[in-house]
C-alpha cells in the first residue's frame, strides 16, 4: 500500500514491515532465536515463544514463530488458536474497513499485511481441514476465494482438495473432478 490508497494507515504499514520479519524488539527477537536452540526441549522453547508474544503481543513475528512450533510439533488444534489470534491482529492492524471491499490486486501480490492475512486464512482452512472441521474450512475458503480473487495464495488448491475428499467414495463416473487447474479459481465450486 502507499499514502495514495485509501486503505493505507501508519498501523497497517507497521504490522506488514513486522510480518515480514522487520521491526521487532531485539529482545523478542532474542527469545525466538533462543526458543529455536531448543528444539530438543519442547516445553523450554514453548515457555520462551509465549514469553516473547507477551513482550510484543501484536507484532506478528512471535505468533509466526509459536505458529510453527506448534504446526511442526504437529499440535494441530494449538496451531490453529495461534493462527486465529494471528487473524484477528492483522485485521487490527488493516483497520475495520478491511475486507467490506477485496483488496486491489496489487495489494493481494505486495502488501505484507494484506497477504498475511490471506495466507493465515488460507492456514487456518488447511489445519481446519486437517482437524475434520469442513464447514469452517469451507467458511474460509469461501472468504478467501472473495478476496483473493486471482488466487495469488494459492487457496483453490485446498478447495479443490477439499471438494475432492468430500466427494469421496461416492463418486460416480459424471462426478470426476477434473485435475487441478494450473492456477485460480476456475473448475473448483465454491
Amino acid at each position: 500500500m502507499n499514502a495514495a490508497d485509501p486503505g493505507f494507515d501508519d498501523t497497517s504499514a507497521a504490522f506488514g514491515l513486522g510480518a515480514i520479519g522487520g521491526a521487532v524488539n531485539p529482545e523478542v527477537d532474542a527469545l525466538i532465536v533462543q526458543a529455536g536452540l531448543l528444539r530438543d526441549r519442547p516445553v523450554a522453547a514453548q515457555a520462551l515463544l509465549e514469553r516473547a508474544r507477551a513482550a510484543a503481543p501484536s507484532h506478528p513475528a512471535p505468533l509466526i514463530a509459536l505458529y510453527r512450533f506448534h504446526f511442526y510439533g504437529h499440535r494441530l488444534a494449538e496451531a490453529r488458536m495461534t493462527g486465529e489470534d494471528a487473524l484477528a491482529i492483522a485485521r487490527t492492524a488493516l483497520g475495520p474497513d478491511f475486507g467490506d471491499v477485496p483488496p486491489s490486486d496489487e495489494a493481494a501480490r505486495h502488501d505484507p499485511a494484506v497477504r498475511f492475512y490471506l495466507f493465515t486464512l488460507k492456514g487456518l482452512a488447511y489445519l481446519n481441514m486437517r482437524l475434520g472441521v469442513l464447514d469452517e474450512a469451507h467458511l474460509m475458503l469461501g472468504e478467501l476465494r472473495r478476496l483473493d480473487p486471482q488466487d495469488h495464495v494459492g487457496g483453490a488448491l485446498l478447495l479443490h482438495v477439499l471438494t475432492r475428499h468430500e466427494k469421496g467414495d461416492d463418486a460416480g463416473p459424471g462426478d470426476v473432478l477434473p485435475a487441478y487447474p494450473v492456477r485460480g479459481w476456475s473448475g473448483v465450486a465454491p
